[in-house]
């Protein structure tokens, strides 16, 4: 599904940057295939890692307290977005309405994504951010394979992979 300007994606998996080991989420346009790697930090990427894995944590994790937090105040998370890519840099917002108000606060990809996840909303990346950042799946044979050799391909892909601005940095 698309909505001017944005393209809606899935989280596809959860991967190891094979340089620096550092974790990645990848989501994915079912529509065209295309994948989009974004680097994450650790604690992001464990809160995704245990909502994707349907691990419910003893006590609630930030990302489920703020979940909580919407829902008390009756507040609806209609979606979040990837707007952005300034210097190699995702920047995303919660889009929400309270009552009769649409809102949006700026948030990391990881947090947003996170959030999504718990709220069962949708998420989407601005079309100008896929176009400059996207991975092509032609050619890529992840679907069905044995997990070690998904790994064996992704770090190959992320080798040849040239993140716009140069070097990553966690978002």
């Amino acid at each position: 599904m698309s909505a001017a300007g944005y393209t809606e994606m899935k989280v596809y998996r959860l991967v190891l940057d094979p340089g620096k080991q550092s974790p990645i989420v990848i989501l994915q346009d079912e529509a065209s295939g295309a994948l989009l790697p974004i680097w994450i930090g650790i604690f992001e990427a464990h809160a995704i890692a245990m909502k994707m894995e349907g691990v419910e944590p003893g006590r609630p994790m930030t990302h489920d307290l703020l979940n909580s937090a919407f829902a008390a105040l009756n507040a609806l998370v209609e979606r979040v977005e990837v707007v952005d890519l300034v210097d190699n840099t995702y920047f995303a917002r919660i889009q929400f309405l309270l009552g009769d108000k649409r809102h949006a606060i700026d948030s990391r990809p990881s947090d947003a994504i996170a959030l999504a996840l718990r709220a069962g909303s949708p998420i989407f990346v601005a079309d100008h951010v896929l176009e400059q950042s996207k991975i092509d799946p032609s050619g890529l044979t992840l679907e069905g394979g044995d997990q070690d050799d998904d790994e064996d391909e992704w770090t190959n892909i992320l080798k040849r992979y040239d993140p716009p601005g140069g070097k990553e940095k966690i978002n």
